[in-house]
């Protein structure tokens, strides 16, 4: 009997174990390897996937697999999926993230093993004890990472025409609550992993549109076809990734909420651009102010999944060569400016679901081609591949799998390191200058010291206030941002390899405030100062009495904002603007000061205390002074059709400082009539030469309409068009020339100033060579030219720009009087005086060197860095050409880049305020 029960528990036994045995879903297994176009391309890992008797796989869900040919899916169905996964397993979790500037709604998916996320609070709480080092001490944080668990936060779908992640996220989500496998296993049970499945979720559904409008079947990839829909957000397109400092859009402020809440210990961000994988560590040079912990964390995880992949058998992984880890403002760097750690892929793509034979026989990153074995990469993909979605797919899975499964294995010393770094960064700030920063609230423009002060606290910065200025302390977790943001960069500038981005930042220069650096704070009285919760604002004051109101003219950023504001209250405000410097009343106003009469304190105090703009009133008789009346213009901003990027940024500012304006486009060029419409008409940065604006989108694949309909509820926003090929033509052309010519006023910013130029818009300007010079995103000196025009208004003599690697322009020597400002302090070789004899005029007296100079050089770069800076110096900055009646403003750099040069923009608002008194 005894043997007998024996036989039967061993029985049992093994058939409990022929029970746990998972079944795999073979037909989706199958598909993936149909969809796989090389069996190099295909770890055996991936053809793993189970069939769960109550969790749906995205077959079941969708009724096709995850790469499947053709197959993309929306936001609503992407969301759809996900709920189905919280509904049927305990272990994932979904919240909202907020909503876009459409109305789409951001999301969260949180996965982990079912005691996870029952306790994510818990778990959330720890890792926000970790990061603030003055709450928590070394022993209570040894204490916390013994039971807490490193959080990994995923991130996909920024950019629209990147289309594998997203999708690919789906498949691994449910990997991550079905599969048995060990690695899986391992990760499920050690770390929460944190997905943002659609980073962009409007630009996903516009591009989701255009493949099944346009692009889906395409025979050939590189056809000329613009494989992008034109836009993505409402106003931002591929710059929504340089959105880390403004915290301006709805895609960064939800990253940034997200991250506030998880405090992740790594967060990835998924991208496709370079081929077959790239798992960021970059060339360098590194920012100066990232801790060395997260440098070498790049370095051991980066290595650490290109090995992975390579261990799978998979060609074409490789790290170091693509990017450089400088800029702070990408939005996974919300992860490396706070201590965290943040990491991006690039995977091949095709911007949808197609194969295409692929050429990267001529790519090449850091001087290397892509297809050449190096030591950072140790098995080169061929130059040419049959590339289809299922390829993306599974190296992207693959490589997220394999960092994931590193976080599991190494998570107590991932936490002890995040924790580390606060902690570092709150020692210097004890023992490290500066100890802290004041902010003065009495400035030129004393909303922009607020403002600072604002976006000093989006980054988790602590601000203190008293009554006359804001107080930052060094000693807090974030210090290194601190400085990073407030102190001048230095880019090497033997550099081997050109940066990646803008290599400056230092918002007090790029706000026009001025801040103040303490390496003692030992004589301040803290007991004076109130940690700010909320945001400040500077709200403005009116002094004196009578019925005239005088604003004194500093370039305040709010002052245009505030006369349109004024306009819409009381129609018959009248608005003046004085010349020229004058003495009223015993005191000196500047020129650009406004003076508005037939008002009243209740409308004045309205726009003051909104706009923080200080007024004085005044009964002094006005009409003796020279002063200028402000018609206030209609303002048009142009966009193409090919490339809609700092249009956006244009848009958005003037929304922001409600500025009102009307988009226009190639068909209102077309259309003429241009003077009876507008006043102005400003054309932002725009990409290409003057055939590609002439022309814009090949017409040969017209038409090609962005209409909203019903198959396609995406498109048509924020503007929309029966055809996008072809340009303005030399038609559109002539009727902005006419619209000039009329009295109109044409400002053209950076790149479009040059093709305003080769159009002949702007004849007395012509490109200038610009040598040998390099002039990546920085920070540089102007001077004046020109004191008496009114763009200047507000500006002292010399002032910093931002500046990046635009072309330049030039007159003639008999027409330098259009040059309103130039670049750094030295005149063009052409306008330094000839100091040698004349044939036929008596010897000039000889004067000593030292009579003429006081042999002091003023640095051009304020932060960042020029090589070859004196082919730029003297060149101009910004120039009035007088065409007809009307005017072309030309600028050589971009006064509106980004949202972010704040202190640059006023030269716009100036322009707007005087548009009719130019001449």
């Amino acid at each position: 009997m005894k043997k007998h029960y024996g036989i039967i528990l061993l029985l049992l036994f093994f058939g409990s174990l022929v029970t746990k045995a998972q079944q795999l879903d073979q037909t989706y297994n199958q598909k993936i390897k149909d969809f796989t176009t090389d069996k190099r391309f295909l770890p055996q890992s991936l053809l793993d996937v189970a069939d769960h008797p109550s969790i749906p796989s995205p077959l079941k869900h969708f009724g096709h697999i995850i790469g499947a040919e053709g197959q993309v899916h929306g936001t609503e169905e992407i969301y759809a999926y996900y709920k189905k996964l919280a509904e049927t397993s305990s272990m994932v979790h979904m919240q909202e993230m907020g909503k876009t500037e459409e109305g789409r709604i951001f999301y969260l998916i949180v996965i982990g093993e079912e005691n996870a996320i029952a306790n994510l609070d818990r778990y959330k709480a720890q890792t926000a004890l970790l990061a603030d080092a003055r709450k928590t001490s070394p022993e209570q944080a040894e204490k916390i990472i013994a039971d807490a668990k490193p959080i990994y936060y995923l991130s996909a779908g920024m950019h629209a025409t990147e289309m594998g992640a997203p999708e690919m996220l789906m498949e691994l989500a449910y990997r991550l609550v079905t599969s048995e496998a060990e690695q899986i296993k391992d990760i499920r049970e050690n770390i929460i992993t944190v997905i943002n499945p659609i980073s962009e979720p409007d630009g996903w559904d516009k591009q989701v549109d255009w493949y099944y409008r346009f692009t889906k079947g395409r025979e050939l990839y590189d056809d000329g076809f613009p494989r992008s829909v034109p836009y993505w957000g409402k106003y931002v397109f591929h710059d929504n990734n340089r959105d880390g400092l403004q915290v301006s859009q709805a895609i960064t402020k939800s990253i940034f909420k997200g991250f506030f809440e998880f405090h992740p210990t790594v967060m990835l961000d998924l991208h496709e651009s370079v081929p077959l994988l790239y798992i960021s560590t970059g060339t360098g040079p590194y920012n100066d102010f990232v801790d060395p912990i997260t440098q070498s964390e790049w370095q051991v995880m980066g290595n650490h999944d290109v090995a992975e992949v390579a261990a799978q058998g998979m060609p074409g992984a490789f790290t170091w060569a693509f990017y450089d880890g400088w800029w702070p403002g990408y939005g996974i760097w919300v992860a490396n400016n706070h201590n965290s750690n943040g990491r991006f892929y690039e995977t091949y793509g095709n911007a949808g679901a197609d194969t295409y034979l692929r050429d990267l026989s001529t790519s090449s990153f850091a001087g290397d081609l892509a297809t050449s074995k190096e030591w950072y990469r140790p098995d080169p993909a061929t130059p040419q591949v049959l590339w289809s979605f299922r390829n993306n797919i599974n190296y992207t899975q693959t490589g997220v799998i394999a960092s994931l499964s590193y976080a599991a294995s190494n998570g107590k010393q991932l936490l002890r390191n995040f924790y580390k770094k606060g902690f570092n960064s709150v020692e210097k700030g004890k023992t490290e200058g500066p100890r802290a920063f004041t902010i003065l609230k009495e400035q030129r423009d004393p909303a922009m010291a607020a403002y600072l002060a604002n976006q000093l606290m989006i980054q988790g910065i602590e601000v203190h206030e008293s009554e006359k200025d804001y107080l930052i302390l060094s000693e807090q977790p974030y210090r290194n941002l601190l400085v990073s943001l407030m102190t001048p960069q230095s880019y090497p500038k033997d550099a081997k390899f050109p940066p990646y981005d803008a290599i400056a930042w230092t918002l007090p220069n790029l706000y026009g405030v001025e801040v103040s650096s303490l390496d003692d704070v030992s004589t301040l009285e803290l007991s004076a100062y109130n940690l700010l919760s909320e945001e400040t604002k500077y709200i403005g004051k009116i002094e004196g009495s009578g019925n005239t109101y005088i604003l004194p003219y500093h370039a305040q950023n709010t002052v245009l904002p505030a006369l349109y504001a004024l306009k819409q209250d009381n129609k018959n405000a009248e608005i003046a603007v004085l010349k020229k410097s004058e003495e009223i009343n015993g005191k000196s106003y500047p020129a650009g000061s406004i003076i508005i009469t037939k008002s009243n304190s209740n409308q004045i105090k309205k726009i003051s205390e909104k706009f923080g703009l200080d007024f004085e009133c005044s009964s002094a008789n006005f009409s003796v002074f020279d002063q200028k009346s402000v018609n206030l213009p209609r303002v048009a901003i142009y966009h193409t059709w090919y490339n809609t990027q700092d249009e956006g940024w244009s848009r958005y500012t003037f929304e922001q400082r409600g500025i009102p304006y009307t988009s226009i486009d190639k068909d209102d060029l077309k259309s003429g009539n241009l003077k009876s419409k507008f006043d102005v008409i400003l054309v932002p940065r725009v990409r290409g030469n003057a055939k590609s604006f002439v022309n814009g989108v090949d017409s040969k694949f017209g038409p090609m309409p962005y209409t909203k309909t019903a198959e396609f509820p995406s498109h048509g926003f924020p503007s929309a068009t029966n055809d996008m090929t072809g340009g303005p033509g030399f038609g559109g052309i002539e009727n902005l020339r006419k619209f000039v010519q009329e009295g109109g006023l044409l400002i053209a910013l950076e790149n479009s100033a040059s093709i305003m130029a080769e159009l002949g818009l702007a004849p007395e300007l012509s490109p200038a060579s610009s040598g040998s010079l390099f002039h990546p995103g920085s920070i540089v000196m102007a001077k004046i030219r020109r004191s008496d025009s009114p763009i200047v208004n507000g500006y002292p003599e010399e002032f910093s720009i931002f500046r990046g690697n635009g072309p330049l322009l030039q007159t003639n020597k008999y027409n330098r009087d259009l040059m309103l400002i130039q670049y750094g302090f030295k005149p063009l070789k052409d306008e330094i005086p000839y100091d040698g004899p004349i044939m036929g005029m008596p010897d000039k007296p000889k004067v000593d060197k030292d009579e003429k100079s006081d042999g002091k050089t003023k640095p051009y770069v304020v932060a960042g860095m020029v090589r070859n800076e004196q082919d730029i110096i003297g060149h101009g900055s910004v120039f009035n050409v007088p065409v007809g009646k009307g005017n072309v403003l030309a600028f050589t750099f971009d006064p509106l880049h980004r949202y972010l040069n704040h202190h640059d923009a006023p030269m716009v608002w100036n322009t707007l305020i005087n548009w009719d008194g130019l001449r």
